[in-house]
């Protein structure tokens, strides 16, 4: 049976195995041990692969196919979602609290029994965001924060990686709000990872493994927006459908 490859934390950060090689069963798992320096994350965002596992597992570096993808233009809003965003119950920003969206993403959900959001995961991507590599975007009601999501952006995609709303629809506005101000930006993709219900309701789709890593060579040198990130204050998050 096929292993997955071993990662010492002195080797070459950049070096990963070819993605091709990952498991079948459990689907994209590539790869095992190695850190979480900024170097070796990005160098992992650069090639398809991204940390995931429990705080009682060694680091696990995955790269799954097919790969769920939403491109900007093929967002979908529901009738009930525009609904929402019309009546401007939340004030969306760009990198005002990304620890508060972090720590809020880490907190127990009531269908899962625990969370991926390790303090070594933390503190790694914290240390992404100080180096202007990741990204939140928070949702506010009265000031306080009910709902966001962060991720990392590399070139002109964006890899998307937890959400949490603590007022219902506040991560989705957030998503919308956020891919709205992407496709100004000319930013191709964002990566969702994994193919999920919610995510499908939102325009995402799968797409082959081979065909997220040629999207990503062809994008993930282009220059990318400046940190720290702003809304235009001229956006309209409702893409006309």
């Amino acid at each position: 049976m096929p292993a997955p490859y071993w990662l010492d934390s002195h080797d070459d950060v950049t070096q990963f195995p070819p993605v091709e090689l990952a498991l079948n069963e459990p689907n994209g798992l590539l790869a095992v041990g190695g850190d979480l320096s900024p170097a070796r994350l990005i160098a992992a965002y650069r090639q398809s692969i991204f940390p995931w596992y429990s705080e009682d597992q060694p680091i696990l570096w995955w790269s799954p196919n097919p790969r769920a993808v939403l491109f900007p233009e093929a967002l979908h809003v529901s009738r009930s979602l525009r609904k929402i965003i019309r009546q401007k119950r939340f004030n969306i920003t760009f990198d005002q609290d990304f620890e508060g969206v972090m720590t809020a993403c880490a907190e127990p959900r009531s269908y899962e029994q625990e969370t991926w959001i390790s303090p070594e995961i933390f503190e790694a991507y914290v240390a992404l965001h100080r180096l202007g590599h990741a990204h939140s975007v928070e949702a506010w009601q009265d000031d306080k924060l009910v709902g966001g999501l962060y991720g990392v952006a590399i070139g002109r995609i964006f890899f998307g990686e937890s959400m949490f709303s603590r007022e219902p629809n506040a991560s989705k506005v957030a998503f919308v709000h956020l891919t709205s101000q992407l496709q100004r930006w000319h930013y191709r993709a964002i990566d969702c990872q994994v193919s999920s219900k919610h995510l499908h309701s939102l325009g995402a789709i799968d797409i082959p493994r081979a065909d997220f890593l040629s999207l990503l060579k062809h994008h993930r040198d282009l220059p990318g927006r400046p940190s720290p990130w702003r809304f235009d204050q001229d956006i309209n998050p409702l893409p006309t459908q």
